[in-house]
């Protein structure tokens, strides 16, 4: 995998895109050094941003295209290859593969850790989309979540009844 330069934090993209004042951003510093956590998810938690707005700041800063999962088709079947407690873990969805290049949606495209252990357990070389945490969080719940076996009722009555 290709590694990207980081020259910006996300603070001074944050800055740069107009999103937050420079007092916002001392105030959310000031918040993560007491209080530890990434600095997006602080400034999301004072209410000065929302989790759009951090998702393309790190589209700007790490060169990651930005992909809103709402409407966006996820073949089942790729959820075989990372299992649901990485994809949780790390905040991530895969959504693509083509041979050994296999596409994630990342709400943090700067875990190198993550993209490391999905090229472990998958054999393929990881490119990286960025999308929220919330989107991330549904499309995984969607997609690894067993479904819903609808006659659990009816089958446990069925039973019950030949035993009288």
């Amino acid at each position: 995998m290709a590694k990207r330069i980081i020259t910006k934090r996300i603070g001074e993209v944050l800055l740069e895109r107009g999103v937050i004042t420079r007092t916002k951003l001392e105030e959310a510093l000031a918040y993560q050094k007491a209080h530890g956590g990434l600095l997006g998810q602080v400034l999301i938690h004072l209410g000065y941003t929302t989790e759009e707005e951090i998702a393309l700041a790190l589209t700007a800063q790490y060169g990651f295209p930005y992909l809103p999962l709402d409407n966006y088709e996820i073949d089942g079947g790729l959820t075989s290859l990372i299992p649901e407690t990485v994809a949780r873990q790390y905040c991530l969805i895969p959504i693509d593969r083509i041979g050994n290049a296999l596409t994630l949606v990342m709400a943090d495209p700067s875990n190198v850790k993550a993209i490391e252990e999905v090229e472990l357990l998958t054999k393929c070389i990881v490119q990286t989309f960025v999308s929220t945490p919330t989107e991330i969080e549904k499309a995984i719940t969607k997609h690894y979540a067993p479904p819903k076996a609808a006659d659990n009722g009816a089958g446990d009555g069925g039973s019950s009844e030949t035993h009288h």
